[in-house]
Formats: structure tokens, sequence, C-alpha cells
């Protein structure tokens, strides 16, 4: 690299660093902003002196297009630790374990559903649903899976399942 090169780097990355400077004292700064201060700075002015003008709108496009950049990458990193999005997201994972905790269950009735041709006997072991007497037509609510026990109206020992329900 020329001692060229590394003069106007060393500037850049000055630049660079006033920038960085800048937004920790100030958060809110846009992109604008921060780009509007640092080409105000003497360090720039001196870059300004010190380079052709090809060289100087490089600079300038690098200098919009790093800003542009950390902004992006710091406001990333802050919105991810924000209480908000940490609550919608433990949110939405909730919500969506519970949709699949919810379609495995139904899944595995809709299994034993067909196993079973629609119809189950007392003593069998069966998951949650409503079980209907085919005798006297009493429902049984079974919340957790368990055996089915008789009847207690009729004393049946033949069940048929509602549907569940979404």
């Amino acid at each position: 690299m020329s001692e060229r090169s590394t003069e106007l780097l060393s500037l850049y990355q000055a630049l660079f660093e006033q920038v960085k400077s800048d937004f920790s004292e100030d958060n809110s700064m846009t992109a604008k902003e921060l780009y509007k201060t640092v080409t105000a700075s003497k360090e720039f002015l001196l870059l300004k002196e010190q380079a052709k003008e090809e060289e100087l709108a490089l600079v300038e496009d690098f200098l919009k297009r790093d800003i542009g950049s950390y902004l992006a990458e710091k406001n990333a990193t802050d919105f991810s630790h924000s209480p908000t999005v940490i609550a919608a997201e433990n949110t939405l994972w909730h919500w969506l374990s519970e949709i699949t905790d919810r379609s495995q269950v139904e899944w595995h009735e809709v299994t034993q559903d067909f196993k079973h041709h629609g119809y189950y006997q007392s003593g069998e072991i069966v998951g949650q649903g409503i079980m209907v007497c085919t005798g006297c037509g009493h429902e049984m609510r079974i919340e957790f899976p368990g055996v089915i026990p008789d009847c207690p109206e009729c004393d049946g020992d033949q069940f048929t399942r509602e549907a569940l329900l979404p």
C-alpha cells in the first residue's frame, strides 16, 4: 500500500471512529445526521484538502455505506434485546408449542379412532376427548390419558369418541 493510501485510510478510520463516538453519545441520530456531523468535522476537512476529487467521492460513498451498515447492525443488536421483542418472541414460541402439542395429540387420537373403528371398550387406555356410551348416550369427558371406566349411568362398556374440536 502506498504512503498516500495509508494516509487516506488512517483519515477514513478517524472519520469512522468519530461516527461511533457521535452515535454512542446520541443513539437517536439517523444516518443522514451522522453523515452531516462527520462531514463537518475537522478530520473530514483535512481529508478534503488532501484528497483528489475522485478519492473524496469514493471516501464519501464508503462513509455513507459504512454508516448505514453500522447503524443497521447496532439497531439490530439493540432491537433484539428489547423487552418488547423478547416478550413477543416468547409469546410466539408459546403459541407454536401449543399448536404443535395439540396437533400431535389430535393426530394420535385420530389414529387411535381408525384402529378402533370408532368404538372403544371400557378398560382400554384413551387420551383426551369426550367418550359417549353407545348404550345410553351418556358423555364422559376424559381430560388426561387413562383407563375408560364403565358407563356410570348404565354400566355400558362400549363407547364412541366425539371429534376433537380445534
